[in-house]
């Protein structure tokens, strides 16, 4: 469901009003109403595609006295072919017009559509009674019994047509319950929905009277209160109450919906009445009855229906032997969707399979594995560095594990502390609000911690805070951690669990995910204890990191005790964190020519390391030199010319000793970079030699497994991660394992968790970093690295300083290219000035510049003479 303003944000609810039976007169009285029939063609390149505007007019209401008329449009592919038929309901606020880009494309896949307005909503009549048996669900079966009538559509059997039901929130809530009630639906697909009313607005409460949860008050009131300007339903059809929503303060919700949110939002607590008329728009209370297939999709941003309901409703569907699929993808209501076109895919394959009784059909956004896993998660790789979009990937299994799957214990550290809850509950903390949430929805991006420092997340005085050790693997979190805590505190404590990770060396921490649950401690007087259930998510966090539990008093999005008060709240068990071992990534399928060339360039790398192990062919006793077994380079009288005449290099001689960081400098067109390709064997002198610890350098020479190098940009394979493009470089030097040293490497990297992203997400500075680890990899004695400093930022620049100098005083020897002459003079100790393809300066930095001046003007100074020292 898209976000967009206010009513885009109403669009997202829904549920409730007392029911009874279905009756066969109501389902007998189903009538197309007058109006016109108006058949279009879609224009966008597509198969064509028919739709036929049709008012029906339905009877509902608990004694099946009211009738109303609801505004839809038929959707069919063109052609003579009967098809099964898919109900596509639409979010709270919206109408049938919000489905139409979906029914389309369903309708080009062999289906046909039947969109409609709810009751109360667009341009049907009627008011809301929040997908209630009584009334939504009465129209909707009247719905079916109307597409069983048309000469187009597939049956089953007499007034059976074969029908699957999908829509986002309200609209998924309703192909629930329908399903529930109507065993002539085949499959559905539901959305971002709940499974219980109750305890979406009261969540982890009991659900019986004063034992409810804490009230979700800002949610609600964006729920009831959106819906008063509407007005009342345009022409209200006869036995209708549309009229007399007229001047109601919740505008075209059923009076009785209007008064008991009214009394709820004036106490912060609901009646066992208001409960149980909630409870009686919810799925969980006819689950048990659903044989249709369903494919439940939750988002991992959502803070009004969060991913309990998902799997709540999936186990409950499940028992009943029906197969089930779960799928948490990146949005939800707090926005943050980049997944449309995946998620549409796979409710696509859903009905293909369930629908048309073969195997999932094609779509460019759902690999193979995805349309036939039981259990799909999909994850934030990163930011595609040339479109900016987030990129995403989705990992499988096949079987859903539920939110508590083999869970890893981690000892927490930190007293009972005292916590307080300020006047009046204000200020408040902050962890989501509507359309706020989307800032969690990035995950591993960082996305979630993007308002730190800006907007206050926990309050000074109001948290207690409670740590687990530094990692020392990475863990990866899939489903609703759970700790036990004790609380004292007079009365019953309304408080908030939040689950955040703190990075090595850091202090504030940020949100795993901008969703807190909210708990409630009744009689807390003499201390109880309680176990929280943490909100379910999918996030990694990294080696290093700590995990920490926030409680905090207040929340913004809840409903707190105006009266001041101080609880105690103390730890007193470890965290429980479920993991899903059997999850398995499935790659992002990549253009060919988006790799070709890093492949190329990674092949070009990786040959040079493996035949460097090998014998070179101009080898023996006349390419060594005992004399310069320490030297780590001695190069002399170097010259290449290309077929154009240019004189690239010209006599170019200099040597580096041990332990010196060497700046390699000039303007571009000095021959720098040629100098180094020569000297990493890949292009051959015209004249002279270049010697690395006595060895004559030559293509495949053996001493070049002592060199590392990074040279005219990283190659990587960009649909691999960080990690796995090194450990593939390693492994086709045949060198072993043991000797990569990889960590090490990977400190200099200093990627954290973007390590295992894909490659192709990376920005500039993220490669330069992969690139310079690549090269540090089995920790050679010459490190070669031209222009390492290019898409770093000045802080990380100081760092790439810190690392250079500290491998070459582990008796190491680095050469680095640069035209950054001030991090030369800061960094080196040695320095080349180049100048068309000579060498113009050589010695330590400290004689080059020479007293009182700096590096740079000694340079322009060399440059503009020309002359060689």
């Amino acid at each position: 469901m898209r976000v967009g303003g206010a009513r885009r944000l109403r669009e997202r609810w829904g549920s409730v009003r007392p029911a009874t039976r279905w009756t066969a007169a109501a389902g007998a009285a189903a009538v197309l109403a007058g109006g016109g029939v108006l058949w279009g063609v879609t224009a966008d390149g597509g198969p064509p595609v028919r739709a036929q505007a049709q008012r029906v007019d339905v009877v509902d209401g608990p004694e099946d006295d009211q009738r109303v008329s609801l505004d839809t449009t038929f959707y069919r592919p063109a052609g003579s072919a009967k098809v099964p038929v898919v109900l596509l309901g639409h979010g709270f606020g919206g109408s049938k017009d919000d489905v139409r880009q979906e029914a389309e494309e369903l309708a080009r896949a062999g289906y046909g559509v039947l969109a409609w307005s709810a009751r109360g909503f667009g341009r049907s009549t009627g008011q809301i009674a929040l997908n209630s048996p009584d009334y939504e669900v009465k129209d909707v079966r009247q719905l079916i019994d109307w597409v069983a009538k048309r000469p187009d559509v597939v049956l089953d059997g007499p007034g059976d047509p074969r029908v699957g039901m999908a829509g986002e929130s309200y609209g998924g809530a309703i192909a629930l319950l329908t399903a529930g009630h109507d065993r002539r639906v085949d499959a559905i697909a539901p959305q971002i929905t709940w499974h219980s009313l109750p305890d979406a607005l009261f969540p982890n409460g009991t659900g019986a009277g004063a034992d409810t949860g804490v009230f979700k008050k800002l949610w609600a009131g964006i729920f009831f209160t959106g819906g008063a300007g509407d007005g009342p339903a345009p022409g209200g059809a006869p036995g209708s109450a549309a009229g007399s929503a007229e001047g109601s303060a919740c505008g075209r919700f059923l009076p009785s919906l209007c008064a008991m949110y009214q009394e709820i939002a004036e106490t912060g607590r609901p009646t066992p009445e208001a409960i149980e008329t909630l409870r009686r728009s919810s799925p969980s209370l006819v689950a048990d009855r659903i044989k249709a297939p369903a494919l439940i999709v939750q988002g991992q941003a959502d803070s009004l229906f969060p991913l309990d309901h998902a799997d709540a409703n999936a186990r409950a569907i499940a028992r009943n032997g029906t197969p089930v699929s779960v799928v948490w993808f990146q949005g939800g209501h707090d926005g943050g969707d980049p997944e449309t076109e995946r998620v549409r895919g796979l409710v696509r394959g859903w009905f293909d399979q369930r629908l048309r009784g073969r195997a999932p059909g094609s779509a460019e956004a759902v690999s193979a594995e995805e349309r036939a896993a039981a259990f799909t998660v999909t994850r934030a790789g990163g930011i595609d560095s040339s479109t900016q979009e987030v990129i995403v990937e989705s990992a499988t299994a096949g079987a859903y594990p539920g939110l508590a799957a083999d869970p890893r214990a981690l000892p927490l550290s930190g007293r009972e502390q005292t916590v307080h809850n300020p006047a009046g509950g204000t200020p408040a903390s902050i962890s989501a609000l509507p359309g706020l949430g989307a800032l969690g929805s990035l995950g591993s991006l960082g996305g979630a911690g993007a308002l730190d420092g800006q907007l206050p997340i926990d309050m000074p005085g109001q948290s207690a805070v409670f740590d687990s050790a530094p990692l020392d693997r990475p863990l990866q979190l899939t489903g609703a951690a759970s700790v036990r805590v004790r609380v004292t505190g007079d009365g019953d404590v309304p408080l908030f669990a939040k689950l955040y990770d703190v990075a090595p060396g850091g202090r504030q921490g940020t949100p795993a995910r901008r969703i807190a649950a909210p708990f409630q401690v009744p009689d807390a007087g003499k201390g109880r204890e309680v176990t929280v259930t943490l909100p379910a998510m999918d996030y990694r966090f990294d080696r290093g990191h700590r995990l920490r539990l926030v409680v905090s008093t207040t929340d913004m999005g809840f409903a707190t005790p105006a009266k001041p008060a101080t609880y105690k709240v103390a730890a007193v068990s470890g965290l429980s964190v479920p993991t899903v071992t059997s999850l398995r990534a499935v790659p992002a399928p990549v253009p060919g020519w988006v790799w070709g060339l890093p492949a190329a360039a990674l092949a070009v790398a990786a040959g040079l390391l493996v035949t460097g192990r090998g014998r070179g062919r101009r080898g023996g006793a006349a390419a060594y030199d005992p004399a310069l077994a320490g030297v780590p380079l001695r190069i002399e009288g170097l010259t290449k010319a290309y077929r154009n005449g240019h004189l690239a290099v010209d006599d170019l001689s200099f040597r580096v000793e041990k332990g010196q960081v060497l700046g390699l400098l000039g303007p571009n067109g000095a021959g720098k970079t040629t100098t180094l390709r020569m000297l990493m064997g890949l292009i051959h002198p015209d004249a002279g030699e270049i010697r690395i610890f006595g060895h004559r350098v030559t293509a495949g020479a053996p001493v070049l497994s002592r060199l590392g190098s990074f040279v005219e940009g990283p190659g990587f394979l960009p649909h691999l991660s960080g990690r796995d493009n090194l450990d593939l470089y390693w492994r086709a030097t045949g060198r072993p394992a043991d000797e990569a040293h990889m960590e090490e490497a990977l400190a200099i990297a200093d990627l954290g968790p973007a390590l295992d992203r894909a490659v192709r997400t990376y920005s500039q500075g993220m490669r330069q970093r992969l690139a310079i680890a690549q090269a540090m990899l089995g920790l050679p004695d010459l490190l070669v690295l031209d222009e390492p400093t290019n898409g770093l930022d000045p802080p990380q620049i100081r760092e790439m300083r810190e690392v250079l100098v500290r491998y070459a005083a582990a008796g190491r020897t680095v050469i680095v290219s640069s035209h950054l002459l001030s991090e030369v003079e800061q960094t080196c100790t040695h320095a080349v000035v180049m100048a068309g393809g000579r060498r113009v300066a050589a010695g330590p930095v400290a004689e080059i510049v020479g007293s009182g001046r700096r590096l740079e003007d000694a340079f322009l100074e060399i440059i503009g003479t020309g002359d060689p020292s």
